[in-house]
């Protein structure tokens, strides 16, 4: 039989507190790394700082509006991380980015373009094994394939004479089928048949300075423009898409990956592009993105090019690969993008299809069958965190302007721990007032009061570092402010609780009958109270950014877990005390003169009452 309205079995609410409290510590304790410590941000253990530098896809100097785009993006993509504390500030053309911790890589995977495409593959994929260049100097020359496809056009190859020798390693470069770039290649034999004209010969003479057989070894021009340029003109020749199976293996043989690519995210989707895998251990010939806007491809031609972009994306969630281990990033693509995205592999089925992260392959399948779904799967080597933040980027976008990250350096946390200890010494101070006016006040409900406090700070720990190790969420000076306001808002509760209890033994009401009828009125209030600060809290977070972000958190989550305090524990305790003869004396509980005024109070109503009917 259930108890009566307001009442409860004290046993069954604090027995579910407890077991609310080892799971938490067995989930603190024997998940992650088993430290039961918080993450801290910026401000309270220092940091990691990383200058990421702007450059326009042009390679100019970058636009103020596309710097503040570039920088408004980054944000989003920082809050749609959670709380986990990271800093943007724009200095100049550069952007600087901070993260809590030593977490260097984070920093410059928020300063990622994430320019997002979608191309078939042409040909095979190659190894990236390095060539031994001195030993097969003579090699390539008797390769027969060598000497003509060098020649792209014969011409260069034979007005170099000598020159076959001296370039056979690379003698394949300009065999990449591509006769322009073999012409810019070599400078001499290029003006001729590239220029039969006089009139051209101004483009004839800038060309010469772009030579394609230093850039398939990966050697580029300081400048980075001049180097976006020369990557351009080698690796993304209209050619490409046009050559035999041969000349592109060709290609993709004399074709070494990079080291630090100029082309990353500056690749231009309507031309093929010759780049590697984001490991750099393969090496591909892709084709456009989009066709020539002649008119000479069919709207519904999707043979080739496969039209999808970054922009094509409704959502994207990372996740476990539910066929092996490791981790995937499920797309999904708006409604146009849903069929272009059957169409291309409908007219690919058996073919393969690169995507492609700022110019460099994240995967590569096999379509096996149509996909017609509007979704897709990005596989490839994720950790749990890198699948996230390649989720969290595509979701919001790709940036404006692509950057050079600087290398990592370390930011003191100093001037934090300071502010800390200051605070925590007031917060200690404050908190020290409020025990002993409660003690005096409330007396031994001053002590259920002081109890509560306590272990709300113990479930607010454990959910600090589950919350740490979960969402990254990072603890800082806003945050702790966050508590301290909410100590008073758990504090206020109580209050709403004791006094609705005076209230009722007012009445003349027993400690113990005064129990239930009190808390059924004083629920009222406290859940109300409580939902107007969540909401509060809520529409800050939605609102704000960077650490006010992480103060309307910390509010937020603790009004949450003062209700469960309140209900599992501040409540129950209260109830047993009320049926212990003992504790439940009114100059212990603190409440006796609360039933001496209700006392006082009935007197002289009676008093008043007697005269009245005298007269």
């Amino acid at each position: 039989m259930a108890p009566p309205a307001g009442q409860i079995r004290p046993a069954k609410y604090l027995g579910a507190f407890v077991l609310i409290v080892v799971a938490l510590y067995s989930l603190v304790f024997f998940t992650g790394n088993g430290k039961a410590t918080p993450k801290l941000g910026i401000d309270l253990q220092g940091g990691t700082r990383v200058t990421l530098t702007a450059r326009a896809p042009d390679g100019k100097t970058p636009s103020e509006e596309s710097l503040n785009q570039a920088r408004t993006l980054i944000e989003t993509r920082v809050n749609g991380l959670g709380v986990a504390g990271p800093e943007v500030i724009r200095d100049g053309t550069n952007l600087v980015i901070t993260v809590p911790g030593s977490d260097s890589e984070g920093a410059k995977r928020l300063g990622q373009t994430a320019k997002l495409n979608f191309r078939k593959v042409i040909g095979s994929p190659v190894p990236n094994a390095p060539e031994p260049a001195p030993t097969e100097s003579s090699a390539p020359s008797t390769s027969g394939s060598a000497a003509p496809t060098t020649t792209g056009s014969a011409a260069p190859d034979a007005s170099a004479g000598k020159e076959p020798t001296e370039t056979a390693s690379v003698a394949p470069t300009t065999a990449q089928g591509r006769p322009a770039p073999a012409l810019e290649g070599q400078p001499e034999t290029t003006t001729p048949p590239a220029d039969p004209s006089a009139s051209a010969q101004p483009p004839a003479e800038e060309k010469p300075q772009v030579d394609c057989r230093a850039v398939f070894q990966g050697q580029y021009s300081d400048d980075p423009t001049r180097a976006i340029e020369e990557s351009r003109t080698c690796r993304q020749d209209p050619q490409l898409t046009t050559l035999d199976a041969q000349t592109v293996s060709q290609a993709l043989t004399a074709f070494t990956c990079p080291t630090v690519d100029p082309l990353i995210g500056n690749d231009d989707p309507a031309l093929p592009l010759l780049t590697c895998d984001q490991d750099r251990t393969e090496k591909y010939v892709l084709a456009p993105v989009t066709p020539p806007t002649d008119g000479s491809v069919k709207d519904d031609d999707f043979s080739l090019y496969s039209r999808l972009t970054g922009e094509d994306i409704d959502n994207a969630v990372s996740g476990t690969d539910p066929q092996g281990a490791g981790f995937v990033v499920d797309l999904t693509f708006k409604g146009e993008g849903g069929d272009k995205w059957g169409k291309f592999t409908s007219a690919n089925v058996s073919q393969q299809v690169a995507v492609v992260l700022d110019s460099q392959v994240v995967s590569a399948p096999n379509i096996n069958e149509p996909i017609l779904g509007g979704s897709t799967q990005i596989s490839g080597k994720f950790s749990q965190t890198e699948a996230t933040s390649l989720a969290n980027v595509l979701k919001y976008g790709s940036l404006p302007l692509s950057f050079e990250a600087s290398e990592a350096e370390t930011v003191s946390a100093t001037l934090g721990l300071a502010s800390l200890q200051a605070g925590l010494i007031a917060g200690g101070i404050g908190l020290a007032l409020v025990f002993v006016y409660c003690l005096f006040y409330y007396r031994l409900l001053g002590v259920l009061t002081i109890l509560s406090l306590v272990l709300s700070a113990v479930v607010v720990y454990a959910v600090l570092v589950l919350l740490g190790r979960w969402i990254g969420f990072t603890l800082d000076l806003a945050g702790i402010a966050g508590f301290i306001v909410a100590i008073g808002i758990t504090a206020d509760s109580f209050v709403v609780f004791f006094e609705r209890l005076k209230d009722e033994m007012r009445e003349g009401r027993s400690f113990r009958s005064a129990v239930p009828r009190a808390w059924v009125r004083a629920r009222r209030t406290i859940l109300s109270a409580d939902m107007v600060s969540f909401l509060a809290s809520a529409i800050l977070y939605v609102l704000a950014v960077g650490q006010v972000k992480g103060f309307a958190f910390t509010l937020g989550m603790s009004t949450v877990l003062d209700l469960i305090v309140v209900f599992l524990v501040t409540h129950p305790l209260v109830a047993m005390v009320s049926k212990s003869k003992r504790l439940s004396n009114p100059k212990l509980s603190g409440l006796g003169g609360a039933a001496q005024a209700g006392v006082d109070d009935r007197a002289l109503s009676g008093a008043k009452s007697t005269a009245v009917k005298e007269v």
